[in-house]
């Protein structure tokens, strides 16, 4: 490689792309990402555009990133010698998790001396930089990942339609003694049940993990999409009950509202509409109360602050633990 000049990355700059390379995303599309920002706004010389990165070869790519968080590092004084076993535990996990070509591969095959990035975490940090920092040990990474709640290393996404699913159902898996961060478990709000179908048919190719699908009832017609490509190692369940408010008990709607409405008035149990959906009721209640309007994430943050106990399940909801819960552990 020739003779380089760079800019070098600030220690913040450093822990940004760390954190980016080891995050939950398709190998192939954030080392490319971060490798090909770090050389076109850190490499001053020699000076390569962006249709330059797009047509240079993985490995080049791969050592000029390198060069550039190793030179940053040095230029911080934060330096070990790198013997590469953080690098080869992380190119082992991303290849466990996702399909890797042998360009990808290239990427993995980095110099980034991981081990002096480390360096730069504290106990402050995003739990994928905490899990970074436990690569360096020796340790049991799934016990690891039980006894810190770490998440990594992922072993099972669930893919759902909104950030309620996102914000409720680790909360749920909590209560039956399942906790998704100590399990492995990542949960992902697709934003839509069209969107569910999509993402799972783009996550189904490149991942080698399982995959739990979630679904509204009025999704029926989306799980069928799904089940035509499922692969024997997925599920999909699609709720009996409506929408995923409506797995909420009325007890733990009850008392999510009067604890939000203390400083206004108390709901009386009797004026509940049993037969109205969830969402429907919600937004007559946020309206008449004088209350701002009704938002569904920011009702599932309420009702994560008022659960207390497994009497806050619905048995759908126990059912669709248990169905994670077992899904995780057959792979």
């Amino acid at each position: 490689m020739q003779e380089y000049k760079l800019k070098p990355l600030t220690k913040e700059q450093l822990l940004i792309s760390i954190d980016r390379l080891t995050r939950f995303k398709d190998t192939e599309t954030k080392y490319l990402r971060v490798f090909k920002e770090l050389i076109l706004h850190n490499l001053i010389n020699p000076k390569f555009n962006k249709s330059d990165l797009d047509n240079m070869s993985y490995d080049v790519l791969a050592q000029y990133a390198s060069n550039i968080i190793n030179d940053s590092l040095k230029s911080l004084g934060v330096w070990c010698e790198n013997d590469f076993v953080i690098n080869n535990k992380l190119k082992n996990y991303e290849k466990s998790v996702f399909k890797a070509s042998q360009d990808v591969e290239f990427l993995l095959d980095n110099n980034v001396n991981y081990k002096a990035c480390i360096e730069l975490v504290n106990d402050e940090s995003v739990k994928n930089l905490l899990w970074l920092r436990d690569l360096g040990s020796e340790c049991n990474m799934a016990q690891n990942r039980h006894e810190k709640s770490l998440l990594f290393p992922v072993e099972m996404v669930i893919i759902a339609e909104g950030a309620t699913e996102e914000t409720l159902l680790p909360e749920f898996g909590r209560l039956c003694g399942y906790e998704f961060d100590k399990e492995g478990v990542y949960v992902i709000s697709a934003g839509g049940k069209n969107q569910v179908v999509r993402l799972y048919y783009d996550l189904s190719e490149i991942l080698n993990i399982p995959i739990f699908v979630l679904l509204d009832k009025d999704g029926i017609s989306n799980s069928k999409e799904i089940m035509t490509k499922l692969r024997p190692s997925d599920y999909v369940h699609v709720l009996e009950c409506g929408e995923f408010e409506d797995l909420l008990p009325l007890s733990l709607v009850k008392r999510t509202l009067d604890y939000e409405l203390k400083n206004i008035s108390e709901i009386d149990r009797d004026t509940i509409d049993e037969t109205l959906p969830r969402t429907k009721f919600l937004e007559e209640v946020f309206k008449h109360r004088g209350m701002h309007e009704f938002k569904k994430v920011e009702f599932a943050h309420m009702v994560k602050n008022n659960l207390k106990t497994t009497e806050d399940l619905s048995s759908e909801i126990s059912q669709i633990i248990d169905q994670i819960r077992n899904l995780n552990k057959s792979k």
